[in-house]
């Protein structure tokens, strides 16, 4: 039941990702405001894909190198789909921050795993 709970996190948490990179910037959710300072967008991006890394790294225990893929096939292609809005502007130095924020969060979550008890068979 638990890994349900899981699955169902990590899709939320992407739909809310994919949600707000390919909605029009009035539509977009903020913290602040549409005028937010850019070290915010950065900590923005950084924390949603290091979220979404670190519920990946929960539904795939173990799989350190499939759940870091995922996450960043994830940023780079919704950039590219971003690319294609005539609204929004895709920049590669925003696939590097989403990208780090996924590896980071499939770390945490490996380095919880790790200590974690493992359930009897």
């Amino acid at each position: 039941m638990t890994r349900n709970k899981l699955i169902a996190a990590t899709g939320i948490c992407l739909a809310i990702i994919v949600y707000a990179t390919l909605a029009a910037l009035t539509g977009r959710p903020v913290l602040i405001g549409h005028h937010e300072a850019y070290w915010v967008v950065v900590i923005e991006r950084f924390s949603a894909y290091g979220l979404l890394g670190f519920l990946l790294a929960f539904v795939l225990p173990g799989r350190f190198t499939q759940a870091c893929l995922l996450v960043i096939g994830v940023a780079v292609s919704l950039e590219l789909l971003q690319a294609l809005r005539p609204d929004r502007d895709a920049a590669f130095f925003d696939v590097i921050q989403k990208a780090a924020g996924g590896v980071v969060g499939v770390s945490i979550a490996q380095t919880v795993l790790a200590f974690l008890p493992r359930a009897r068979s």
